[in-house]
């Protein structure tokens, strides 16, 4: 019996951007990580804001393989998005703008949402956002962030329809 399939539609264009991001966020996860970046400390909670000491030590103990844990996920989505890649310059846009059916194992839809999590947790950063009062949706530079909010709820939706 073959694994359950989560179905998601998206463009080829959507496809092809969201390989991109997920390009751009193995890089920032993977093994020449910059432990200095804002945006890896974001990735790695602080769980006791109180005690830097104990802060310190949580995260030299659990932070790599957290960081590991974000980078195999992200492998999981650029693995599902391998035939959404292309070059888009060189597509029509009726092609670039067709939804196609994007098929994923259900075993791997967890590594999806921590995936789509985990970008905008990275734009959040690099935006300074860091409540729902910092998001400016009159701002275009938050467009990619709202984007990713709404993909990651269409991934959701379709992970209850099915499981």
């Amino acid at each position: 019996m073959s694994e359950p399939m989560v179905r998601i539609r998206m463009a080829r264009v959507e496809g092809a951007q969201l390989a991109q991001l997920v390009d751009d966020f193995r890089e920032l996860v993977g093994a020449n990580r910059d432990l200095d970046d804002p945006a890896i400390a974001r990735l790695v909670p602080d769980p006791y804001p109180d005690d830097e000491d104990s802060s310190r030590a949580f995260r030299d103990a659990t932070g790599a393989d957290l960081l590991d844990r974000r980078a195999l996920d992200a492998d999981v989505v650029r693995t599902s998005l391998a035939g959404m890649r292309g070059d888009l310059g060189e597509m029509s846009q009726s092609e670039a703008f067709t939804e196609h059916d994007l098929d994923i194992p259900a075993s791997d839809i967890d590594a999806w949402m921590r995936t789509l999590t985990a970008l905008r947790l990275v734009i959040a950063d690099r935006l300074g956002i860091e409540s729902d009062d910092d998001h400016d949706p009159d701002d275009p530079r938050f467009g990619v962030y709202d984007w990713l909010g709404y993909r990651l709820e269409l991934t959701i939706e379709s992970a209850d329809e099915l499981l």
